[in-house]
Parts: C-alpha cells; sequence; structure tokens
C-alpha cells in the first residue's frame, strides 16, 4: 500500500498560486527544486501578500496578545 500525501492549507494555496504564476507545468514535469530563486522568490512574496490580506500571520505583537 502507498503513502498518501496529506496536504495543508497553504500547500494548496502554493499550488494554486503557482499555477496562477504559470509554474505548474515546469513544477509538474521537474519538481519544485527546479524553480529559480526569482520564481521562488515571486511565488513567496504572493503567498504573504495572500496570507496578510486575509489575516492568516500574526506579527508578533499580535501573537504575544493572543498568548496573554
Amino acid at each position: 500500500m502507498g503513502k498518501t500525501k496529506t496536504y495543508y492549507t497553504k500547500d494548496i494555496l502554493k499550488l494554486e498560486l503557482a499555477e496562477q504564476l504559470g509554474y505548474r507545468k515546469k513544477i509538474r514535469q521537474y519538481g519544485w527544486g527546479e524553480l529559480t530563486s526569482i520564481e521562488s522568490g515571486k511565488l513567496g512574496g504572493q503567498m504573504r501578500s495572500y496570507m496578510k490580506k486575509y489575516h492568516w500571520v500574526f506579527t508578533l505583537h499580535q501573537f504575544i496578545n493572543y498568548l496573554i
């Protein structure tokens, strides 16, 4: 019996944004490791923007207040 991959919300977001940026074919053929640093940076920036816009990311100050 083969292993199954568990996809988390961030994984799905990453895949969707990679498709929007036009990296889907490259990723499917060669894997994530073949993205250039510029492509990876664009993807990471898009993820960060999306997560910040929809409040997926806590700032340090918000996190400390959340713990208190």
